[in-house]
């Protein structure tokens, strides 16, 4: 794909995007945009959110019902896109595709709920109540990792409350971003409502943060770079939403199902390459299961299948970038000087491509930088844990709080974990990643500034809230 579409102050430049699974093979290009670009496409953005506050809430909600049908219209060859430009499988691409679809339906429908309440006052005859009213212009930072699912579950909150969005996806993986653009664009949002800048990021991030235009600032990538960009945006002002990592534990306990608890530990370490903020990474087992867990574990990860993703029988795809690859094999080596040797996997395999074998350890130290940092690729480590309240202890011993899952058959040990687990997301008998639109998403710690996306909760962060009194004449 080669985007022809003319974006305000594009600089005429192309960027080139490249296959992870075959570097030597271009994908396609997108228009470059420099600091100078960033200020005039704010500019645009900064006029068009006038109008499209005042236009209807339902016009709005139509829009996004028809963009998620032509999304939907073109979700096959979407997929075999993000697939060449991202690396994971065509499978989970086409997942991801769909829960694009799902986002804009979602806020096509939440556009036309009820944005505000009414208040009993303490004054006879004074209607109290408030309204919910869009910020401005909305600048949206995303990843490399779901370059479409991304974008989307931020555009779409964003513009259904009648906001401008200037959208600045990863330069890895830019074409599925246009691509929602595209969607929109076509279903009849004005092109300076939701404009696309890509760029360098030390260049094109910092000039959309600090526009004077932005209103409000929401990103989703690195840790370093979002507290960052927070203190960055505190110091203008202005609302910011920022997620960010995370090392995310399954605790297996000792009456869970082992066939469940491995298909989703895998599931959760191993999708998507392990390039996930929610995928599984500490795997903390206590001793009366480890052993069978453990055997089932390894045959399940020396089984999975790498190749090409978009071969349907391929299980894990590339990683994203030669980059990404060297920080997973430096992981790896630095392990390798800790003494640590994995049980499966931990190397790179022979084959053009940015491919990393699926990699686990066994009887990790849970203080070691292989427990502690977070790798972004698949690779997992076994920890064991006397007992539930070792492996909380074990599971909150981390700067991040993202997402954690448990696995058993006992109610009130679920009851203790979600009680005792530092993490936003909580899964039991299930995987550590993934999320249905409707219901808020975010983590604790270092994983995230403690706002929350998609759902309702999304209004809180892109609408600002007006008390109104009314006091009726004698």
């Amino acid at each position: 794909m080669t985007t022809g579409l003319e974006q305000p102050g594009t600089a005429g430049r192309a960027l080139d995007v490249f296959s992870p699974a075959d570097p030597a093979e271009r994908v396609g290009s997108v228009p470059v945009s420099t600091a100078a670009d960033v200020r005039r496409v704010c500019d645009a953005a900064a006029a068009a959110a006038e109008r499209w506050a005042a236009t209807p809430a339902p016009h709005r909600g139509t829009v996004l019902h028809r963009a998620a049908t032509l999304l939907d219209e073109r979700a096959d060859a979407l997929a075999v896109q993000l697939t060449r430009e991202e690396g994971k499988t065509v499978a989970e691409a086409r997942g991801e595709v769909d829960r694009a679809v799902g986002f804009l339906r979602y806020y096509a429908t939440a556009a036309i709920d009820a944005h505000g309440e009414v208040y009993p006052s303490a004054v006879p005859g004074r209607h109290l109540y408030t309204q919910r009213e869009p910020l401005g212009v909305v600048a949206a930072i995303t990843p490399w990792n779901f370059p479409i699912a991304i974008p989307a579950w931020k555009s779409a909150p964003a513009l259904a409350f009648g906001n401008a969005v200037v959208l600045k996806p990863s330069e890895v993986t830019p074409l599925s971003a246009w691509s929602l653009a595209e969607a929109l664009w076509d279903a009849g949002l004005p092109h300076d409502v939701l404009q696309v800048v890509c760029g360098e990021p030390h260049e094109v991030g910092p000039a959309l943060c600090g526009d004077p235009a932005v209103a409000a600032l929401t990103f989703t990538g690195s840790t370093a770079v979002g507290r960052r960009l927070q203190r960055d945006a505190v110091a203008r002002g202005i609302k910011v939403q920022t997620e960010m990592g995370g090392k995310n534990p399954v605790v297996v306990l000792d009456d869970a199902d082992v066939a469940q608890a491995v298909e989703q530990t895998v599931a959760g370490a191993m999708r998507s390459t392990g390039q996930k903020c929610t995928a599984t990474s500490r795997v903390i087992v206590t001793p009366g299961i480890r052993e069978a867990f453990v055997e089932a574990l390894l045959a399940r990860v020396a089984a999975l299948r790498v190749g090409d993703p978009l071969d349907a029988e391929t299980e894990i795809g590339p990683l994203v970038s030669e980059v990404q690859r060297e920080r997973v094999l430096g992981h790896i080596d630095a392990a390798a000087r800790d003494g640590l040797t994995p049980a499966v996997g931990g190397s790179a395999p022979d084959r053009p491509g940015w491919f990393v074998e699926p990699t686990l350890y066994l009887d990790a130290d849970p203080r070691s930088a292989l427990a502690q940092e977070e790798i972004f690729g698949p690779v997992a480590a076994v920890i064991e844990a006397e007992d539930l309240d070792a492996a909380l202890e074990i599971a909150n011993a981390v700067p991040y709080g993202l997402a954690a899952s448990v696995f058993t058959r006992d109610l009130g040990q679920v009851q203790r974990f979600v009680r005792g687990i530092e993490a936003g997301v909580v899964h039991v008998n299930g995987e550590t990643a993934g999320t249905e639109p409707q219901v808020p998403f975010g983590g604790m710690k270092a994983s995230s500034s403690h706002s929350r996306e998609q759902g309702r909760a999304a209004a809180e962060f892109f609408t600002a809230v007006k008390t109104v009194y009314v006091d009726m004449p004698a």
